[in-house]
């Protein structure tokens, strides 16, 4: 779904998993420091949106994702995870509850599997379950905004800031009224930066919660069961993660970033050395220069210098070993 903004002057539209809504609109690091400070917006219409209705949605929610929500209060913000049965990570949530309906924003282009899923469920449960995509737009205000919320839009609100579910038709207008509008690479360094997970960059096919740290922050250890609960339960009470999660502060000689998928080796080994994990997302800082995500086998020395690719990276622990 394209976004309306990227007719906005200076617009370079992004690509890959973030089709759809702008890259940047010409300065990165002014848009980054402008985030950084509180004030314009990030377009994120690309995003999924779906929500759950009826009576019985947060029991029923509270029986499929990692996240303890049977008694989520209105207003109050939560992430949660759908596992798969080994408790490989399947969906990355982004919930609210309004006090009727629980509001949730996922990946660009993952709703259709998310929604059949969550049909297959509902058995006798007093819940409906709605792509609401087309209808709203997910618009990011960061942390220290002053920008007003219209009436009747759902808010969901955390430490990094606020996620709107703007009317689609409203998006332009609002943009205007509250911008300037930075691109996605703005929002995805200072991602990067808070060492924050995102779905797809972080993940592959066999990622479990444990290696991102969302233990605590998208699964409730102390919480019934859901599909892959044996996992979690296992590896938590009875060993580690098989990878983890690191920050790396990369070589600001290099002309090029090390893309998703570079492999990192450690530095001593050289760039023909063994393969120990690989970089999930990098990102130009506007303070920090060069930095990246990675997820490297547990056994990797928190103070190893390492390579992606052919560029140093110096690391901070995000995830204990």
């Amino acid at each position: 779904m394209k976004s309306p903004l990227l007719s906005l002057p200076g617009a370079v539209p992004a690509e890959g998993r973030d089709e759809g809504v702008a890259a940047h609109y010409g300065d990165l690091f002014r848009e980054q420091r402008a985030l950084a400070d509180g004030t314009g917006l990030v377009d994120l219409s690309h995003r999924a949106v779906v929500t759950v209705s009826g009576s019985d949605r947060l029991a029923w929610l509270h029986l499929l994702l990692t996240q303890h929500v049977s008694e989520l209060a209105p207003g109050q913000a939560t992430e949660a995870l759908i596992l798969t049965a080994n408790g490989h990570i399947e969906h990355a949530l982004y919930l609210v509850d309004d006090g009727e309906t629980v509001w949730m924003h996922a990946e660009p282009g993952t709703q259709g599997d998310l929604i059949a899923y969550l049909e297959s469920m509902k058995f006798f449960y007093r819940v409906e379950v709605a792509d609401r995509t087309g209808e709203f737009a997910v618009v990011h205000l960061p942390a220290g905004s002053i920008a007003e919320v219209p009436d009747g839009v759902t808010v969901r609100e955390t430490a990094y800031g606020r996620d709107l579910f703007l009317p689609r038709a409203d998006l332009e207008t609002y943009a205007a009224e509250h911008g300037p509008v930075a691109g996605i690479l703005a929002y995805e360094a200072l991602r990067v930066e808070a060492h924050r997970p995102r779905l797809g960059f972080e993940t592959d096919h066999r990622t479990i919660p444990h290696e991102l740290g969302w233990i605590g922050t998208a699964v409730h250890l102390q919480k019934g069961c859901y599909r892959g609960q044996e996992t979690v339960a296992r590896v938590q009470n009875l060993g580690k993660p098989p990878r983890r999660l690191v920050f790396l502060h990369l070589d600001g000689s290099e002309v090029l970033l090390p893309g998703h998928g570079t492999p990192v080796r450690l530095a001593a080994d050289g760039a023909e050395g063994r393969q120990l994990g690989f970089i999930t997302t990098s990102a130009r800082h506007h303070e920090l220069g060069p930095i990246a995500l990675a997820l490297v086998k547990r056994n990797v020395a928190v103070d190893a210098e390492l390579l992606a690719g052919d560029t140093a990276a110096a690391q901070e622990t995000v995830v204990e070993p």
